[in-house]
């Protein structure tokens, strides 16, 4: 039986073993450039790819995971915008609870949505919760969500963000800075959050060096997810 991808994760988590993910937008990935960049991603031993983005068409990224599963075996896991953006084509799908805001679209009501598809899907669903950090800039998760984020000075508010998420039952928390984001999450608020809950933590946004993702993972990031800074090629 092959092993589940968050079993997998929680093992590497135990271990002390480094994750790291590489974010595709359907969006702004053409389908032609896709066998040349699963190469690069096999390159940099990636263990995972996640898909999804914030304005993606209905039904593209089906047709995305797609060809993207005739050119890698790497898992590949929806990080969805929206309901409509979730396809049985991938392996898993991180099922997101937008914990930093309060807005009941992006707490519950896209989730219901989802449902009548998921409970025919043959995809791994993973309860995750997910925080938003202030990145310095004004991403499009936060235009969409109509939520603010966590100032990076208030670790505490992250923290309890974080444990309260994993009291509600996530298995998984992701502290995200926001695409393309001018600051990374910093390294304190990591280590605090880290600190405080007993399961996996995903960290993204704004990673653009070496430096950064080796700073974050040094500071208790389980898996550190890259983006913007693999479409320019800076990783």
């Amino acid at each position: 039986m092959t092993e589940l991808i968050l079993e997998h994760i929680k093992k590497a988590s135990e271990k002390g073993e480094k994750l790291l993910a590489i974010l595709l937008d359907p969006d702004k990935t053409a389908l032609e450039e896709i066998p040349t960049i699963s190469k690069r991603i096999e390159q940099l031993n990636a263990n995972y790819i996640f898909v999804g983005g914030s304005f993606v068409e209905n039904g593209i990224t089906g047709i995305f995971v797609k060809t993207l599963k005739e050119h890698t075996k790497i898992p590949i896991i929806l990080f969805p915008g929206d309901y409509s953006q979730i396809t049985n084509s991938a392996d898993a799908l991180l099922f997101l609870s937008l914990l930093s805001g309060r807005n009941p679209e992006y707490l519950i009501e896209q989730q219901i949505k989802s449902v009548p598809f998921l409970k025919n899907s043959t995809l791994e669903i993973i309860p995750t919760g997910y925080i938003l950090i202030d990145g310095g800039t004004n991403s499009s998760v936060l235009k969409i969500s109509k939520t603010t984020a966590i100032p990076q000075d208030n670790i505490d508010l992250a923290v309890s963000t974080a444990i309260a998420g994993m009291y509600k039952g996530k298995q998984l928390i992701y502290l995200e800075a926001g695409s393309g984001a001018k600051n990374v999450v910093q390294e304190k608020l990591i280590s605090k959050v880290k600190q405080h809950i007993n399961i996996p933590l995903i960290v993204g946004g704004g990673i653009k060096t070496k430096n950064q993702l080796n700073n974050a993972y040094k500071s208790g990031a389980d898996m550190v997810v890259i983006g913007t800074a693999f479409e320019n090629k800076l990783i």
